[in-house]
Parts: structure tokens; sequence; C-alpha cells
């Protein structure tokens, strides 16, 4: 799930980097060094991706943090990240929290998702299934698919909530019709199973095929096994 949210944070922090490209490094690096946020965020991106500059996860790193400790939440998430997977820090989950959280508190839906996961796995804090529930759901509430697509998957199983289907398919079925693969292969499933809808082998077939043309593989084996 960890690259899912790369991806999310890819796709707004690649903006920062194109910014660079667009403009003179050099004039940007001044500005990021006189403490200009966006320039710090926009700088901390182009090291991260390679875009305009040779890709260097210590510099993104160095970037990002001047940035998230002035507030900005794109780069706290991108920093939340990089402690999470190991890129250019050593990998430390206490403060991939930490970074996440302060994104979180400022309402954006990447970092609550994030954290919400964070909860559910115990990883840099303890493991509640509540509180992943809580995170995950103000995220969700926002539109954000992963969100959406994990607060499905606990009303299925109950975890730190009361087991709902009819639940679970309104939350995937959110997720799915914004395109989002995980999401259409689990509301495939559901009405495969006639779990919270009635049972609808066309409409699973449906679901798992829009998943499956993104080359999303469960997706691809749930089509290969209705088929036999």
């Amino acid at each position: 799930m960890f690259r899912v949210i790369r991806g999310c944070v890819g796709l707004i922090a690649i903006c920062f980097a194109l910014m660079v490209q667009a403009q003179d490094f050099e004039a940007v690096k001044r500005a990021a060094e006189q403490g200009n946020v966006l320039a710090q965020t926009s700088l901390g991106a182009a090291y991260y991706f390679g875009q305009g500059v040779a890709q260097n996860y210590v510099e993104a790193e160095r970037w990002y943090r001047k940035a998230a400790e002035q507030g900005d939440v794109i780069a706290q998430v991108a920093l939340g990240l990089m402690y999470a997977e190991g890129q250019g820090v050593t990998p430390n989950d206490t403060e991939s929290v930490s970074w996440y959280r302060k994104a979180a508190l400022q309402e954006n839906a990447v970092a609550q998702a994030s954290l919400g996961m964070m909860y559910a796995e115990g990883r840099g804090v303890a493991k509640n299934d509540v509180e992943a529930v809580r995170w995950t759901r103000r995220a969700a509430e926002q539109g954000n698919v992963l969100a959406q697509t994990n607060l499905g998957a606990m009303y299925v199983t109950g975890r730190g909530l009361t087991q709902n289907f009819d639940e679970a398919v309104k939350w995937y079925h959110l997720a799915a019709e914004q395109g989002f693969a995980p999401a259409q292969t689990k509301l495939g499933a559901m009405y495969m199973e006639g779990w919270g809808v009635p049972r609808d082998d066309a409409e699973a077939v449906k679901w798992f095929r829009k998943a499956a043309v993104q080359g999303y593989k469960p997706a691809q084996d749930a089509l290969n096994s209705m088929k036999k």
C-alpha cells in the first residue's frame, strides 16, 4: 500500500519539481536558502524525483525538512513517506508517524490515510484499530481513494467498528468510481459473493475488467478464475 501512497504524494510533489524545471534552478535554490517554503518544497521534490537535477534522496530530505518545519503539509507527508521507506534516511516508523500526524492535523487526506495505515499495522505507534478507523474515515470523507478502499475493508472484517457489508460496498463504490483498481477489484468480489449487494456475476465481471485493463493483477486473476 505504501506504493500507492508514494503515487499520491508523487502526483502532488511532481508539480513542485516541474516548477524547478520551468524556472532557473539556481534562482529556486537561492529562494530556498533564503527560507522560502514553496521553493524549499519544490527543491525537495526536484531532488526526490530527479527533475532538473540528479536524483538525491539525502538532499530531498534536507529540503523537505526545512519546509516541513515551517508547516508545509506536502513536505511533511513526503518526510513521513521517506522515513517509512528509508529513502535518504534510516527507516524510522516513529518519525514517519510524527510527520504524518502533523500533516493529518492540517486535514491533509494523504497524511490521514497514511496515519490510519500506521495505526492499523502498529508501525511507529501502538496498534489501534479504533484510531485506524478514525483517521481513515477522515481521509475517506475527503474523497481519498486509498482511505475509502481501506475503510471498506475495515467494514468487511469488522476491525475497529461493527461489520457492515452495506457500508463496505458504499466505500468501495466511491473509490471504484474514481478509477482506483484495488477498490474496483474489491467491489467486484462483493458482487461475486453477494455481500452487501445481490449476487451478480455480470456486475462482478464489469468491475474486475475495469481494474484488469489497468494492469492490476488481482483483478486479472479474478477474471481468469471466473472464466474457468
